[in-house]
Formats: structure tokens, sequence, C-alpha cells
């Protein structure tokens, strides 16, 4: 039987639970590639399920590879992926049923498209799911028009560092809120108004808002209520928003599960390529690293994205 590498996990529990194993080599079918993992990023999602509070995995589910999104060159190809060869460079976002911190990677056509050319494989793994996470927030369950006013709270971590490229790049007015050492880092963003939520309440310093992209919940999500205009929506990625209050200040609230969408993941990989979005890695560790990369994103909030290092 052939096998590939990849990180397993039996128990739910810390960092101790991620086993490097070997695993049957995957197989495609129909409109499925494998690829070789050159990259793998590792998301806060990952860490939930790795402690068992991620409802869509279940202890009988175990065990299972974790990770969501990866960038690698197509190995094998199913029998109908007609327009795809082997050593083509790609990077997916994967649905819950498989994991991306493997050496082999099985990948569906709506899963998958191009790498940019312009970034790396590090880099290009960093993407999708934080990129697709901010898209499907800001256009699907927003519905961010340009000239419209966004404020998006943590606006330097993984997934806020896209939302605000992306939203600048639609013509948005965007204000952020992050610590006071990602101030600068935030301005080279392009957010028009850089908030530090340590030293600044953020309801003193804008409003009239027409969306708030909330990473964070609780008093944060409470309190982004009082910025937004009538008609105006939260849409969080952590926290479920109380409809009451919605119902109360006339506007709206809503929490979703970012998805796989190729056709967004390509339309991400166009601003890459017109460098109007820029990833921002910062940290790259081994795949027999991972429980590292996994206490460095629960212990700290870094700038950007971690990112697992799996190709040679």
């Amino acid at each position: 039987m052939a096998t590939c590498r990849a990180v397993r996990l039996h128990h739910f529990g810390g960092p101790e639970q991620l086993r490097l194993e070997q695993v049957e080599r995957p197989i495609p079918r129909d409109d499925e590639v494998v690829i070789r993992v050159e990259a793998a990023s590792v998301n806060p999602v990952d860490l939930k399920i790795r402690a068992g509070r991620a409802p869509m995995v279940r202890a009988e589910q175990l065990p299972i590879t974790l990770g969501r999104d990866a960038s690698g060159v197509v190995d094998t190809c199913g029998t109908a992926a007609h327009t795809l060869r082997a050593g083509d460079a790609v990077f997916c976002s994967v649905g819950w049923d498989r994991g991306t911190y493997a050496e082999l990677l099985l990948v569906r056509a709506v899963e998958m498209t191009a790498k940019p050319a312009r970034l790396d494989h590090v880099q290009a793994a960093s993407v999708p799911l934080a990129g697709l996470t901010a898209w499907q927030a800001l256009f699907d369950h927003g519905g961010l028009e340009p000239g419209e006013r966004v404020l998006i709270h943590g606006g330097a971590g993984g997934v806020g560092h896209f939302a605000v490229q992306i939203a600048k790049a639609h013509g948005a007015w965007v204000a952020a809120t992050v610590s006071d050492r990602d101030v600068g880092f935030a301005r080279e963003l392009g957010a028009d108004e850089v908030i530090d939520y340590r030293h600044q309440r953020f309801e003193h310093a804008v409003g009239d808002i027409d969306l708030v992209l909330d990473l964070i919940g609780g008093e944060t999500q409470e309190r982004s209520w009082s910025v937004l205009r009538p008609g105006g929506i939260i849409v969080s990625t952590v926290q479920e928003p109380d409809q009451d209050t919605a119902r109360e200040r006339r506007a709206r609230g809503t929490r979703f599960l970012v998805e796989p969408n190729a056709a967004q993941l390509e339309a991400l990989a166009r601003l890459i390529e017109a460098d109007k979005v820029r990833p921002s890695v910062a940290a790259v560790f081994a795949l027999d690293q991972v429980r590292e990369a996994h206490q460095m994103l629960e212990q700290t909030h870094p700038r950007g994205k971690v990112v697992l290092r799996i190709g040679q």
C-alpha cells in the first residue's frame, strides 16, 4: 500500500494530540486531482477542531487529518480532470471531509484554481480559507457596495488583513481595529481609519457604518451595534449576533461558515496578480513542527497567517 505523511488527530485536546503518521495515498476519481502539497496554512478553526470545540467534527469521526487550505502541484488526475496536468501549480480550500496537513491531498474541481504566479507556495497557502472568509463575509453575507463604510474588527489578523484589502479594492471606506503594534501595518493595508483598541474605543472614532465584520465576538460585537447606520449589518465568523438587538437597532446580524468556492478563489487570485491584495505570513513551520505552529496561533495574535511548509 502506497502511503504519505499526514498530521492526524485521534483525541480532542491540546497540541500534544497532533500526531504525524503514515496514511494511505489518496486516489482521484472523475474531476478530482491529487496534489503534492507544498504548504498548508494553520487557521483558528483548526484549533477549535483540535480542542473539540467545533460542532462540525464530533468524537466519533476521529481520527481525522486537520487543515482546510493548501498550495501545491498536481500529482495525478482523475478521468474527468481534462484541463489539469501533472505539475500544474494550484491552491485550494477543501471541504470538511479532508485535511490539508498532509503530503498528498485529494482536491475537487470546485475547490481549487491556478496558484497566483507572483506568490510562492507558502504565500499562496496562506490565502484560500482566510481570503474566502473575508470575501464571503463582505459580499455574500454583507452585500458590500462601492462607497459604503466598513468596520473590520481584528484588521491585522489572518482574515482581517485580507478583508481590509478586498474592501478597499472594491471601493469601500474602511476602518480597522488593531493592537498598538499593528497600527502601521493596517495603514499599509489601506485602512482609512485605524483604531488602536487598547487605547481607543472604536465607537468614539467611527459611526454611520454600513457593515461591521466581526472577527472577535463578545463585548466587541455588542458595542458594534452603536456604530451601525439603520439598515446596516454585523457579519460575524465567531458568534451569532443577537436578533432582538438587531430589530431594536433597525439593523441586521448574521454568522456564517466559509465554504470552498473556486470562482471566488479565482477572483482573489486576480486581485493578487493585480497587486491589490498581498498576503502577510507571520511564521513558517515544518510539518513535524505542527504542535509549535498551533501553540503560536493559540498563544499570540500573529500579524497575518501561520503556515506549514510541507514540500522540500
